[in-house]
């Protein structure tokens, strides 16, 4: 068997490297000739792919593309309809996630695969705690767990309970969970996409060292600039096809784009219809939440963009959580059209118009064990119910047909279950369930997390549309370039301040993570290169 493969894998493109750059024989982990299909639709067709000893292997394809199912049938997830999987030179079928763990096969899921009401110790080695008798030995447990949080350069405690930690220190304590089980293929699906830059700069250094160890790494970004840091080869996929392969810096980020889109994309950011009104729309003053963020105040016409940005935890998302009701706030009026309301809880913000895109879809945007058209109307069940409540499944699935082709939705239709869309299809059935509630305030908070090039470009024109139609729309982001190419004004946050509100077209990075990073404005952005090299190793 071993002879087999190391005649097939003579193109040294196929062949890879090991640790220190040789031609690796035989492929830690080889896919031949995969195919899947769910309820009659093919996933994927005739794919091939393989990870090489010390090489860290990119799969990279729009939101439907396969590379989801793809994980799922090298981690055990998923068994294959046709195809072969390889294993160290021997075929396997792996039946389940702990059959290719002990394979030495383990996948950090982009999706948090945590339980929130233990500890960060208790969950990085859940189920292989270490054991004095029959009793768990905490004190080697949270002993390992630290070493293991050390390793990633992470300042969290094991004794932290999951719950209470930030949605980036849960993915550091996933990827930690991983590294914890002595992988000899390591599976990151957007293990950056909640990271800050510092965070990234340290996951990378473990990715490298994992490379001179020899651990294959199959490494899934829709950051594309990113991985020139790291990865030696890319494969694309399209359609559930295999459309490209070669080594990285063979090839460009625009044609690994062209190639997953299948079409060149010239522009990351559509052009703009919509322009802000002289309308007041929303107008906030004085918001609080003591010990979260102080007073803040500010305004949004009609028909406008407005930007929130800022460093992680510097109040973006609790300010939009407490304008929507899903925290309490402890003062301040916010006004919509003039009027004056009262929001206690999401229903009183729902009720008055005001729609929230959260952060983290699965957990508070999308029911996922219920279909595209229950999610879809979920919101707004009055307009789909009989007389004593009876929901009119027809009109159900009418409804949510129209916002499938609307938009885009990547789905078997109104009946599937939304758990099996991918990342960028969820989040649209999340907009889609906040159109049909007809809002006239729609807060996006970092709405293309995880998500790929074409389909951000088609929430950005919808973003666009909304505000052509007179709908204020506040885009909440990390990324400042979709900042910069999304917003009319951007509001600066630091540490729970409202520092400086920028109309954007006379403004630039630069200037935005001057004020975030709590400097005065006597300072000049040019004067800080510390700050200007963080920038220049943002994503663009």
């Amino acid at each position: 068997m071993r002879q087999r493969v190391r005649q097939e894998v003579a193109d040294p493109v196929e062949a890879g490297t090991d640790g220190a750059g040789a031609p690796a024989a035989v492929p830690m982990l080889r896919l031949a000739g995969i195919r899947k299909a769910f309820a009659g639709v093919t996933v994927l067709d005739q794919v091939d792919f393989d990870v090489f000893p010390g090489e860290v292997h990119a799969l990279c394809g729009e939101n439907g593309a396969g590379k989801s199912t793809l994980m799922k049938i090298m981690s055990g997830i998923y068994q294959p309809d046709g195809g072969s999987l390889l294993c160290g030179g021997e075929e396997r079928r792996f039946s389940s996630t702990q059959e290719a763990e002990a394979h030495g096969v383990v996948m950090i899921h982009q999706e948090l695969n945590l339980i929130p009401h233990l500890t960060v110790a208790e969950n990085i080695f859940l189920a292989r705690e270490p054991r004095r008798g029959w009793f768990i030995d905490q004190r080697q447990l949270r002993a390992d767990a630290q070493a293991c949080l050390d390793r990633l350069g992470v300042a969290i405690s094991p004794r932290s309970v999951v719950h209470g930690l930030s949605v980036a220190q849960q993915q550091m304590v996933e990827i930690a969970k991983a590294l914890s089980m002595n992988a000899s293929v390591l599976i990151m699906d957007e293990p950056t996409s909640s990271l800050t830059e510092s965070e990234t700069a340290q996951l990378f250094k473990v990715v490298r060292e994992l490379k001179a160890a020899g651990v294959g790494v199959v490494y899934i970004s829709h950051r594309l600039d990113e991985m020139a840091q790291i990865v030696d080869r890319v494969t694309v996929l399209r359609d559930g096809k295999r459309v490209g392969h070669s080594r990285f810096g063979e090839t460009s980020v625009d044609e690994i784009v062209a190639r997953m889109v299948g079409r060149p994309l010239e522009d990351k950011f559509p052009a703009r219809r919509s322009v802000p009104t002289n309308d007041t729309l929303l107008a906030v003053r004085d918001l609080c939440r003591p010990g979260v963020f102080s007073p803040v105040s500010f305004e949004l016409k009609r028909g406008e963009i407005l930007g929130f940005a800022g460093l992680m935890g510097a109040g973006r998302t609790e300010v939009a959580r407490a304008l929507f009701g899903a925290d309490p706030n402890c003062g301040g009026e916010v006004r919509l059209q003039g009027r004056t309301l009262r929001i206690r809880s999401p229903r009183d913000a729902i009720r008055e118009g005001i729609a929230y895109v959260s952060e983290d879809r699965k957990a508070t945007g999308l029911a996922v064990k219920m279909t595209v058209a229950e999610n879809i109307t979920m919101a707004h069940l009055g307009r789909v119910c009989r007389r004593f409540g009876f929901i009119r499944r027809g009109v159900e699935r009418r409804t949510a047909q129209e916002f499938i082709e609307r938009l885009g939705i990547r789905t078997a239709g109104p009946h599937q279950v939304a758990r099996l869309l991918s990342g960028g299809n969820q989040q649209k059935v999340v907009i889609a369930k906040w159109l049909f509630r007809q809002p006239r305030v729609i807060i996006f908070d970092e709405p293309t997390r995880g998500i790929d090039v074409g389909a951000k470009y088609s929430i950005y024109e919808l973003m666009d549309q909304l505000a052509t139609e007179g709908i204020g729309v506040i885009l909440i982001s990390s990324e400042l370039p979709e900042i910069l190419g999304m917003t009319d004004r951007v509001a600066v946050f630091h540490e729970g301040h409202l520092v400086q509100t920028l109309p954007t077209r006379a403004t630039d990075q630069e200037e935005i993570m001057h004020y975030a990073s709590g400097r005065g404005p006597t300072s000049r952005p040019q004067d800080l290169p510390a700050g200007r090299a963080f920038l220049q190793a943002l994503p663009s």
